[in-house]
């Protein structure tokens, strides 16, 4: 068949898509059903007024401090209500929430201030005595506000929380640029009712991290426009009403465009209930499927799998169940069978439906549609998203069944790369049809109906437990050791985590590979790297196979451990 150039015509949007800032649609909820519960965290309830009034004290709190429109404030926490009050808070006078995973390593922590120019960071206690480290990198003097676990709970847990784990970090703050962040909202409350900012669709209002390749992350610059499209688009795509008195597990994490972009925004802006989880762990989960009874879960691969051994689930009806829905990760056809039949013997009338996406487009952009699975497919694309199949790196177009490089375009993709022009030039083009076209990296195909089918993905990335461990930043780690000449670094298939990161060292000649080397080199990750994305294996061999040009042949060596070999 003949390839040709693209030359599709832009199409008006199926959704309309409301000139307003997060903040101005969480507040319509507010407005509109003021008694209905926003979130929920260890059964307390916040309605959308309450929210409403938090959200409005800590906008007060920032003015107090000097945040201005454009000011990005970094969020470093778990799935808690402190880092939802501020991050619409921040939205709300025109500020940039500068979202990262808490359990980040030091210097990645360091990073990420740096690069976004944080003038705060928001954390939890229990993470301070890191963060306070990371502080020491900084380029530029950033205020610490610190979040404790004690003020969101109710009564009841309360006091044994602080006996048992809130007592170790009672003594932070402990310096003269660091407030708990209770203090720093009694500091606002003489300042005036800030004006809300304006709509402004070219305006970065989150950045979400993404590894790159050669181990530096890339700061993705989200809208206003990037976020309430993704919730719009999502709900279009239900089968049934979403909205008040609808709850979500909300268990996947504020740092992770899944977690933020569907388990939080797309629940609050259409006056849901989100069930707030600070961590996941199984016994966690299947409790809080029982006695919270949600009508949405939507999870990565691995939640799923545990999903099917969790012994309080047995006998359980799961009746309650609207929407179940998994992203992250590929899921395999044999999961997907396992999960449908385990809804089925559980009387969940749903099936499992999967998403596909990225974080430079927030995240799903595709979706399996209800009834209508496709082995091997991860859907169709949402209502104003548009695939396309290109030859790796060209605008030449590919017909259906030919596989090639996924491209997509729509309103939830990103801005750009924070301050690296070269990189998002690559990734976003704009091509004959007019249309900035999202290039992502993945190789698969479309059928002739719509259908997408995703193959492997062109660029190197392991993701394990749903997250993104880019192999380039584990191996600058390892490199770094002085005993250490070169490393390989690569996901090995593991039946729970999708993938589980594996290092393959090569010491300079001299150097014993024993335990004490080994700790070493775990050392130098652990400050380096966030925990999920340290090797549970570190192999040292003599030699690695090498490219015809040089390169470690990290392909060789995948090949290697799915055959067994170690």
């Amino acid at each position: 068949r003949e390839t040709r150039t693209m030359e599709q015509k832009r199409a008006a949007t199926k959704i309309s898509y409301p000139e307003k800032t997060m903040y101005r649609m969480v507040q319509d909820m507010a407005d509109a059903y003021p008694d209905a519960v926003a979130y929920e965290f260890y059964n307390v309830k916040t309605t959308y007024r309450r929210f409403s009034e938090k959200i409005r004290a800590a906008a007060k709190a920032f003015l107090h401090m000097g945040i201005k429109p454009g000011d990005a404030v970094t969020i470093c926490m778990p799935n808690v209500p402190q880092a939802l009050d501020c991050f619409y808070a921040l939205d709300m006078i025109g500020a940039v929430a500068n979202m990262i995973h808490p359990l980040s390593a030091e210097q990645e922590i360091t990073f990420y201030l740096n690069i976004s120019e944080s003038r705060a960071i928001l954390t939890m206690d229990m993470f301070c005595e890191k963060v306070e480290k990371a502080l020491t990198g900084a380029d530029h003097p950033v205020t610490v506000l610190i979040a404790r676990m004690q003020d969101e709970l109710p009564l009841i847990l309360k006091a044994p929380y602080i006996l048992k784990a809130g007592r170790k970090f009672l003594k932070y703050p402990d310096t003269d640029h660091a407030k708990l962040w209770s203090a720093f909202l009694r500091e606002g409350r003489g300042e005036a009712m800030p004006q809300a900012a304006e709509y402004d669709a070219a305006r970065t209002s989150v950045i979400l991290y993404s590894g790159g390749t050669s181990g530096t992350p890339k700061g993705i610059c989200l809208t206003d426009r990037n976020m309430n499209a993704l919730a719009l688009e999502c709900v279009d795509a239900l089968t049934y009403t979403f909205g008040v008195g609808i709850r979500m597990l909300s268990c996947m994490p504020m740092f992770h465009g899944f977690g933020l972009g569907i388990n939080i925004h797309t629940v609050l802006i259409h006056g849901a209930t989100c069930i707030l989880m600070p961590t996941f762990n199984t016994k966690t989960y299947a409790e809080m499927l029982v006695k919270k009874k949600p009508n949405f879960i939507a999870g990565v691969p691995t939640i799923f799998e545990a999903l099917l051994h969790m012994p309080q689930l047995d006998g359980v009806s799961l009746e309650y169940l609207m929407g179940v829905f998994c992203g992250g990760d590929s899921l395999t056809v044999e999961l997907k069978h396992k999960v449908d039949a385990f809804l089925k013997e559980h009387h969940s009338p749903v099936e499992i439906q999967e998403g596909y996406g990225l974080t430079e487009c927030v995240t799903a952009s595709c979706l399996t549609p209800y009834g209508g699975y496709r082995e091997g497919s991860i859907g169709k694309p949402l209502a104003d998203m548009r695939y396309a199949i290109v030859k790796p790196g060209t605008e030449i177009l590919l017909p259906p069944d030919q596989e090639g490089e996924i491209i997509l375009s729509g309103p939830t993709v990103m801005l750009g790369y924070l301050k690296n022009p070269e990189e998002t030039a690559k990734t976003l083009r704009r091509l004959a049809d007019g249309r900035v076209w999202l290039y992502t990296g993945d190789l698969g195909k479309m059928d002739a109906d719509g259908y997408v089918y995703f193959r492997q993905r062109i660029k190197r990335m392991i993701i394990t437990n749903g997250y993104n461990v880019y192999p380039g930043q584990v191996e600058n780690a390892i490199d770094s050791c002085p005993a250490v000449a070169y490393s390989c670094v690569i996901g090995v298939p593991d039946t729970r985590r999708g993938q589980r990161v594996r290092a393959y060292v090569v010491l300079r000649d001299g150097e014993k590979a024993d335990d004490a080397q080994k700790e070493a080199i775990m050392q130098k990750l652990r400050e380096q790297v966030a925990g999920y994305a340290i090797p549970k294996e570190i192999i040292f061999r003599k030699e690695l196979p090498k490219t015809l040009v040089g390169k470690v042949h990290y392909r060789k060596l995948e090949e290697e451990a799915k055959s067994g070999i170690a």
